[in-house]
């Protein structure tokens, strides 16, 4: 089973991400911030990965971080050793005004890559640099390479709505079982 559970308590915050790749896109989640919680639900809803968050601390920043390290945490474990992953993915997604172009490698080498042209300092009650902190975090702690774009948009909830959605639907495909593939998927035999 590719599930896994990543736990974490500091003097700033406790938090508990439980994850199951083959799941149905149900979502359990709980923290302080009404957005991030939108913002996984949503990214469970199209990647079709279960996830249970429940979150707590002193400042908004803090959980942020906290649930996107333990997020990360809990991903890569359930993907064990990767044996017979699809590793990449991409989507465009589309909301409403906003284009959004999101791709993925879980390559075992971090870097993200971030622009969501957002104009506004906050979107509902979560800080715009939250967003781009959460986002840069879940690709260190996963050890991906996440690109996530938006082309356009009049609408910064829209924006990283579509961000979102196209991160869940790349995230689905790269962490699919290929029928065809028998091993790691990469040249080297290892990731």
């Amino acid at each position: 089973m590719r599930e896994s559970e990543h736990y974490r308590k500091t003097s700033e915050t406790e938090v508990k991400v439980r994850v199951k790749l083959d799941g149905s896109g149900l979502a359990d989640i709980h923290t302080k911030i009404s957005f991030l919680n939108h913002m996984l639900k949503s990214l469970s809803a199209h990647s079709l990965i279960d996830i249970f968050v429940e979150a707590s601390g002193d400042l908004s920043h803090h959980i942020v971080e906290d649930v996107a390290i333990c997020l990360g945490e809990a991903l890569r474990k359930a993907l064990g050793d990767m044996t017979s992953i699809r590793r990449f993915g991409y989507a465009i997604v589309p909301m409403d005004c906003s284009l959004a172009f999101a791709a993925i490698d879980l390559s075992n080498r971090p870097y993200p890559k971030i622009d969501l042209k957002l104009e506004g300092k906050c979107i509902e009650d979560m800080l715009c640099e939250d967003i781009y902190h959460f986002l840069e975090t879940l690709a260190n702690s996963l050890r991906a390479n996440i690109h996530i774009w938006v082309q356009y948009g009049l609408n910064d909830h829209h924006k990283v709505e579509a961000a979102f959605k196209a991160l869940a639907l790349s995230l689905r495909q790269a962490t699919s079982i290929d029928p065809l593939r028998s091993g790691i998927p990469s040249s080297k035999g290892v990731l």
